[in-house]
């Protein structure tokens, strides 16, 4: 009987050993700069008409069309496919207010979010694509608005310590008497901060231990 309960014990062990070599990793904190692109010409577009006319008209805002800007990220890992991602991105632009003729001028327009990443796949991939859902928040020249951004993206995965990330949102606004709707695009590096940390792992159990243990 002693010779089966420990056999069963020994058993658990590695079923408890092989259980800790198999969890997901958790992203490591980095930081990130990218190139951006902010879109109001397409938002008011889509909405003056319907994304399928936009689409089958090829009226797509060109590049040089959208205002350019720089961001900055932080990213912090949450659960295995779950990521925090807080971005300040800033550009010059004239933002379309619904209540206010255009004046064809441009002014700074500083805007910062929280948003969680969903990912399709883990740490483990080297390309991890991914929704995001979050808030925001703006500020242009007097006035202060609130956003909710909508979007998907995907990171290229080098060796969990850097690597690239491309994203587009659809910014919508919770306070339409000072921001609009917009898209916002951005292409940028990434880097973890200190050093590379290994997987974790659960505890594991020497079979020969938890035998010892019960005097078998």
């Amino acid at each position: 009987m002693k010779k089966l309960l420990a056999s069963g014990i020994a058993l658990s062990g590695l079923l408890i050993t092989a259980h800790g070599q198999t969890i997901a990793p958790v992203r490591q904190s980095a930081i990130g700069i990218s190139y951006t692109l902010t879109d109001f010409i397409t938002a008011q577009r889509i909405r003056s008409t319907s994304l399928t006319s936009v689409l089958n008209d090829k009226a797509v805002a060109k590049v040089s069309e959208m205002a350019a800007g720089l961001a900055i990220s932080y990213y912090k890992g949450l659960k295995p496919k779950i990521d925090l991602a807080v971005t300040f991105n800033g550009t010059f632009v004239e933002v379309p207010f619904p209540d206010k003729p255009a004046t064809g001028t441009s002014h700074f327009l500083g805007e910062l979010d929280a948003s969680a990443q969903f990912k399709l796949v883990t740490e483990d991939y080297w390309v991890i694509p991914y929704a995001d859902l979050g808030l925001g928040a703006s500020v242009y020249k007097s006035y202060y608005g609130a956003f909710l951004p909508v979007g998907i993206g995907f990171r290229i995965n080098f060796f969990d310590e850097a690597g690239i990330n491309i994203n587009s949102q659809y910014r919508i606004p919770v306070s339409p008497e000072t921001s609009n709707y917009h898209f916002f695009h951005n292409l940028g590096i990434y880097g973890i901060i200190g050093p590379k940390k290994e997987a974790a792992k659960a505890g594991t159990c020497d079979p020969c231990c938890c035998a010892k243990r019960f005097g078998w």
